[in-house]
């Protein structure tokens, strides 16, 4: 995105489809150098664990790294970053990267878990004691969770603020910050195996079978929406080229709706899979509970069993 403040930057002269083969070359220095120092904490936190002899699972590398990272980098660089300002439709997709499938990896990658390993005491207790804080209690219950990621969106399209991470590469930055932390909040307290404060597997299907039907609802508001969010930034551009700016819009809205309703369902069904596999463990713990009992009871008997 250019680093514009209060003007508008001409609309990029080729079309998005074909600068998704040739607009690489973009690159976002503040969320690039942000990712990389991300990446190298991990990597290094991981080494750390393996040095003093500990288990890390290679999937949670992957998931963080691979998966959540490079979702990012595919959202914040390139061609997205490229047309994000340019295309509505555009900023949807980055819109739905960043908020909702880069948090699943990173939930799935168990970075607060890593972070107390290899913490040093000082910022280990400081992590501890916002884990276990009544403000983390509240924000991370998935009804108070679910409720800011649904009224996130709504905010940001139906105020001025979205017009203004336009016209302002510092809002802009910051607008994709606050989808990430948003996202993340919403999806650790859902899927996530980091130790936090969580509710039981039925409260939190319940919060993503309740916050499901807002993605449609937005999507079809925005589709359906006579007037242009934005309408001044996208109208100076007069691109020459693509959909026009109202077409483009219902695009948007379609993105909206479509993939913040498949996004729910893969963590409704992955919150089904976790029930599953701890009510096994739960199973599989009372079995050897009942099996130690057994096992006292018989060794209590057996001095008895020749009288």
């Amino acid at each position: 995105m250019l680093p514009v403040h209060g003007g508008t930057p001409d609309a990029p002269t080729t079309p998005f489809t074909q600068a998704l083969l040739s607009s690489w070359t973009q690159v976002e220095w503040l969320p690039a150098l942000a990712m990389l120092a991300t990446a190298v904490w991990y990597l290094l936190a991981v080494r750390v664990l393996h040095r003093r002899g500990d288990r890390w699972p290679v999937g949670r590398t992957v998931s963080f790294i691979v998966g959540g990272l490079g979702t990012l980098t595919l959202a914040t660089e390139g061609p997205l970053a490229a047309y994000d300002t340019t295309l509505i439709s555009v900023h949807m997709v980055q819109h739905m990267l960043i908020s909702m499938v880069a948090p699943i990896f990173f939930a799935l990658g168990a970075p607060v878990t890593l972070a107390l390993r290899t913490f040093a005491r000082p910022l280990h207790r400081a992590l501890m004691w916002l884990l276990h804080s009544t403000f983390m209690r509240v924000l991370a219950f998935p009804i108070v969770s679910g409720a800011i990621a649904v009224a996130n969106p709504w905010a940001l399209y139906f105020s001025g603020f979205y017009e203004l991470t336009l016209r302002n590469v510092w809002w802009h930055d910051f607008n994709h910050l606050h989808f990430l932390v948003v996202g993340c909040l919403w999806t650790f307290a859902l899927i996530g195996i980091d130790p936090m404060p969580r509710v039981g597997h039925a409260m939190r299907m319940l919060a993503v079978f309740l916050t499901m039907p807002f993605h449609a609802f937005l999507g079809l508001t925005i589709m359906g929406q006579h007037q242009l969010i934005a309408a001044d930034w996208y109208l100076d551009q007069r691109r020459t080229w693509g959909a026009t700016p109202a077409a483009d819009q219902q695009l948007a809205g379609g993105i909206l709706w479509a993939a913040g309703e498949l996004v729910s369902i893969l963590i409704f069904i992955a919150l089904m899979v976790q029930w599953s596999r701890a009510s096994e463990r739960e199973a599989r713990r009372v079995d050897r509970q009942l099996d130690r009992e057994d096992a006292i009871r018989a060794a209590a008997a057996a001095p008895h069993a020749g009288e």
